[in-house]
């Protein structure tokens, strides 16, 4: 999120107590009605109006450079640190993943402002928001992950979280995939065509369907998007994850005939299996039409 602060003028922001800025400049030495930019971590959208959990609480800001682009999105940071963008799924297959790699190479050399989220994934990366310091008054700041996915050359992705910190980026997919650019260049699949996803098994998917059936269990619940198994996708969630989704009023009856969106690396066992540990990964679609094509 890009703030611009200006002295002087009335800005409809959110109350100082719910924007942690801390200005490297004293107001005496800024002319009245002028703008200083500050970069903030980015909050997810879905929290706006509430307090982040912990994990999704950002790092205080640093100022660090971006030197190198490795393999799937790692970033090298002139400070030493590996790290990777919170809240994306790198592409899995080309061009995609050389076009994603060619965007964040494009700012190598460049000052960023990063914060790290939560603890560092099982191969020690940092999980961070990055946003390229703008170079001149007429430059704008940019936010990396926001780059990547309102351009179609990632997924939002909660990753292995149960938290997904940047709910900000789903809303940013939805022209990309209109316009089939990219990640999005194929159908979304059908939830309901167990063949077709069953070639897709040990991927990332994005898939559509209606619920036909929820089934709750004490481990696990079961969201069915067809009658038998063997034909279509089901989607399992975490007893943590249904909770959660219980308390923001997804419930088996609820949510059952609805048409929604899901995410996530797909199994075949009977049949297509994925399994979503943030609730953000289900998406319940409203005035959409099934299978944006």
């Amino acid at each position: 999120m890009v703030v611009k602060i200006c002295f002087g003028l009335t800005l409809g922001l959110p109350s100082a107590a719910s924007i942690p800025v801390r200005p490297s400049v004293s107001r005496s030495s800024v002319p009245a009605g002028a703008c200083l930019i500050f970069l903030l971590a980015i909050l997810p959208a879905a929290a706006a109006s509430r307090i982040a959990p912990d994990s999704c609480r950002a790092s205080d800001l640093r100022e660090d450079r971006l030197d190198a682009v490795g393999r799937r999105g790692e970033l090298v940071l002139g400070s030493g640190t590996r790290a990777i963008l919170d809240g994306i799924h790198w592409p899995e297959t080309e061009p995609d993943a050389a076009q994603a790699a060619a965007y964040l190479a494009g700012f190598r050399g460049r000052e960023l402002a990063i914060s790290q989220r939560g603890e560092a994934d099982r191969w020690g990366r940092a999980r961070i928001d990055a946003v390229v310091e703008p170079t001149s008054d007429a430059d704008e700041p940019a936010d990396l992950a926001t780059g990547l996915v309102a351009a179609g050359l990632a997924h939002a992705d909660a990753g292995e979280s149960d938290l997904f910190c940047r709910a900000d980026l789903i809303a940013l997919e939805g022209e990309p995939r209109l316009a089939r650019r990219g990640v999005w260049r194929d159908p979304v699949l059908d939830a309901r065509d167990g063949p077709a996803l069953a070639t897709q098994a040990g991927r990332f998917v994005v898939a559509e369907g209606r619920i036909v059936g929820v089934g709750e269990r004490t481990e696990r619940t079961y969201l069915d998007f067809v009658r038998r198994s063997a034909d279509g996708l089901t989607v399992t969630v975490t007893k943590r994850t249904w909770r959660i989704m219980r308390e923001r009023g997804l419930t088996a009856a609820t949510l059952r005939g609805r048409l929604a969106r899901v995410r996530g690396r797909l199994e075949v066992r009977r049949g297509p299996v994925l399994e979503i540990v943030s609730t953000d990964m289900l998406e319940v679609l409203e005035g959409e039409r099934a299978l944006t094509r």
